[in-house]
C-alpha cells in the first residue's frame, strides 16, 4: 500500500499554511495518524487517489474545514462521518457512493457539496442536483442537510416505533406471565383447599368410627334385659359329652370283665384256684350285707321265686 509518507517524506513538508495537499498520490489509504498530529491542516486535499474507503478513525479529524475526495474510489462513507462537525466544504466528485450515512445529517456547518458523477440512489441524487456552479454546490448542500435530517428523522420515528412494538410485546409477555403465575397460585390454592378438605371428611369420618364403637356396648348392655323379657329365650346349644361317655364305656368294660370273672369263678373248675376264692368270698359276704336290708331281701327273694 502506497502512504503519503512514502511519496513525500514527513508530511509537515507538505504543509502550506493550513494546507495539506496529498493529491494525485497513488494512496490507497488515508495516513489518520499522521494527519491527526496536524491540527493545523484544516484543509486536506485526497483527490486523484486509490482510495476505496475510509477507516473509522478518519472520523476523529475533526479539525477538518475543507475536505476534497474527489475522484476516487469510495464506495461509501463511516457511518461516523458526521463527527466532523466543523466541516464547512466537501468535494465527493466521481466516486462510485450510492448513499450517505445518516450520520451525515449531524454536519451542520456543512455549506458547499458537490455529488456529482456518482451512482447515487435516484432520491438522493434528485435531491443532491447538479451543482455545477458555486450556487448550486451551495443549494446541494443545504437540500442534502435537510433531506438527511429527514431520513434521520425517519429513521429516528422507525427505531422508535420498533422500541414501542418490543415494549408493548414485553408487556404482552410480562402480563401473559403474571397471568399464568395467578392461574398457578390460584390452582396450588385449590389443591391445598381440596387437601384440607380431604383430611377433614377422613378426620370426620374417623371422629364417627369411633363414636360408633364408643356406642355399640352400651346398645349390647341395653339389649339384654329384653332378651330376658322375650316370650321365649333363647335355648343354650347342647353340650358335647365325648369325654364323659369315653369313661362310661370304660366302666361298662370294667364291669363286664368283672362280672365275667365272677361267673368263671363259680362256675367253672376256677373256683377252687385260690384268686377264685377271695373272689367267692367277697362275693357271698357282699350278698349277705344287701340280704341285711329289708328291701334288697325282698328283691333278691323275688328274684330267686322266679
Amino acid at each position: 500500500m502506497t502512504k503519503a509518507g512514502n511519496k513525500g517524506g514527513n508530511l509537515r513538508d507538505k504543509l502550506d499554511g493550513n494546507e495539506l495537499d496529498l493529491s494525485l498520490g497513488d494512496l490507497n489509504e488515508v495516513p489518520v495518524k499522521e494527519l491527526a498530529a496536524l491540527p493545523k491542516a484544516t484543509v486536506l486535499d485526497l483527490s486523484c487517489n486509490k482510495l476505496t474507503t475510509l477507516p473509522m478513525e478518519f472520523c476523529s479529524l475533526t479539525h477538518l474545514v475543507k475536505l476534497d475526495l474527489s475522484k476516487n474510489k469510495l464506495q461509501q462513507l463511516p457511518a461516523d462521518f458526521g463527527r466532523l462537525v466543523n466541516l464547512q466544504h466537501l468535494d465527493l466528485l466521481n466516486n462510485r457512493l450510492v448513499t450517505l450515512p445518516v450520520s451525515f445529517a449531524q454536519l451542520k456547518n456543512l455549506k458547499w457539496l458537490d455529488l456529482k458523477d456518482n451512482p447515487l440512489d435516484p432520491v438522493l441524487a434528485k435531491v443532491a442536483g447538479d451543482c455545477l456552479d458555486e450556487k448550486q454546490c451551495k443549494q446541494c448542500a443545504n437540500k442534502v442537510l435537510q433531506h438527511m435530517k429527514a431520513v434521520q428523522a425517519d429513521q429516528e420515528r422507525e427505531r422508535q416505533r420498533r422500541l414501542e412494538v418490543e415494549r408493548e410485546a414485553e408487556k404482552k409477555r410480562e402480563a401473559k406471565q403474571r397471568a399464568k403465575e395467578a392461574q398457578e397460585r390460584e390452582l396450588r390454592k385449590r389443591e391445598k383447599a381440596e387437601e384440607k378438605e380431604r383430611r377433614r371428611k377422613e378426620y370426620d369420618a374417623l371422629k364417627a368410627t369411633k363414636r360408633e364403637q364408643e356406642k355399640k356396648p352400651k346398645k349390647e348392655v341395653n339389649q339384654a334385659p329384653k332378651s330376658k323379657s322375650g316370650s321365649r329365650p333363647r335355648k343354650p346349644p347342647p353340650k358335647k359329652h365325648t369325654r364323659s361317655w369315653a369313661v362310661l364305656k370304660l366302666l361298662l368294660l370294667l364291669l363286664l370283665c368283672v362280672a365275667g370273672g365272677l361267673v368263671a369263678c363259680r362256675v367253672t373248675e376256677l373256683q377252687q384256684q385260690p384268686l377264685c376264692t377271695s373272689v367267692n368270698t367277697i362275693y357271698d359276704n357282699a350278698i349277705r350285707g344287701l340280704r341285711s336290708h329289708d328291701i334288697l331281701r325282698w328283691v333278691l327273694q323275688t328274684e330267686s321265686q322266679q
